[in-house]
């Protein structure tokens, strides 16, 4: 098969159709094999009715899962991600917001410029400036920053993977926004970018408000400190423990000489334990043995994780 597109989806009933037929007719016009996958994730409106009466009018192609309840997402996407049996899987939104015209592109950047994935950049957005452009931009600026990735719209909804991609990254919490991010931890750096069409929203609201960003701001940081310790989290923890407790300790020596030598020359001076210095070191202590047991524990967490052996393997003679 050719092409999967996974379409995560909630309560986005009025534009199910459309969307389906936009892709079919794109598929029928470039001769590909194809499926779609519908991932309802909890919709409480008749989202999960159309989809079935799209799986009853064409069997061949359509598929889906429906969720019990709003899990999210990510999770849409990974059990997506599972299903999918395309050479070249596409994600797209559910609202009419990314083009099905785009596929055809990012299949040829995939399949003949041998891209591992490519993300779409809507260059031209239409959403409000305010509330959504400018904290985009700000929040892009900061995941080129971290990540070392040059795309200018890591969260776009439309995305083309190869099919080796998405079978062995994990997309967990709210990690779609840095999927490229795992893609280059697993190992994928072919990493490109297109710019495509952005468009109005034409039924229903949209279902992400201004706690994106926070929560994507946090979610970063837990990448970045994953990709960087997580196989060795004693590196970080323990080092950071050990220079504050050094500090801490050179620190209440200086208090104790200092007091040592007033006692010496016979001049007057406060007890150690009037000292706002000689607290600051004693805590700078006990945070610092605090941070060396927590890398310690850490490593004996991971010690016993089925997982402290997994790695990817490209190629094996």
């Amino acid at each position: 098969m050719d092409i999967s597109v996974v379409v995560p989806l909630y309560n986005e009933e009025e534009s199910l159709p459309a969307l389906y037929e936009w892709i079919r007719r794109v598929m029928d016009e470039h001769g590909y094999a194809w499926e779609v996958v519908f991932m309802d994730d909890g919709s409480t409106d008749g989202s999960w009715r159309v989809v079935q009466g799209l799986k009853e009018a064409d069997a061949q192609h359509v598929r889906g899962i429906k969720f019990r309840h709003n899990y999210g997402k990510s999770p849409a996407l990974h059990c997506g991600f599972q299903l999918a049996q395309g050479d070249v899987v596409i994600t797209m939104d559910a609202d009419l917001q990314d083009s099905p015209d785009e596929i055809p592109a990012l299949y040829e950047m995939i399949v003949k410029e041998k891209y591992d994935l490519v993300s779409g950049w809507k260059k031209k957005r239409y959403d409000a400036k305010l509330t959504k452009n400018l904290p985009s931009k700000l929040y892009n600026a900061t995941a080129r920053f971290v990540t070392g990735l040059k795309l200018h719209d890591m969260n776009c909804g439309l995305k083309a993977y190869r099919r080796e991609v998405v079978k062995n990254i994990e997309v967990f919490g709210e990690m779609h926004r840095y999927i490229p991010y795992l893609a280059k931890n697993a190992g994928f750096t072919r990493i490109g970018e297109k710019v495509v069409i952005h468009r109005k929203r034409e039924f229903g609201v949209s279902k992400f408000g201004l706690n994106r960003f926070v929560n994507g701001y946090l979610d970063l940081m837990t990448l970045w400190f994953l990709s960087k310790f997580g196989k060795k989290p004693m590196h970080f923890f323990g080092l950071c423990g050990s220079l504050m407790f050094v500090f801490g300790f050179v620190a209440i020596l200086i208090v104790g000489i200092n007091k040592l030598m007033a006692l010496a020359q016979h001049i007057p001076a406060i007890l150690v334990t009037d000292s706002p210095y000689f607290y600051l070191a004693i805590l700078a202590m006990i945070l610092g043995t605090q941070l060396f047991l927590t890398g310690f524990v850490a490593e004996l967490v991971l010690r016993n994780s089925t997982e402290r052996n997994h790695y990817l393997i490209e190629t094996e003679l």
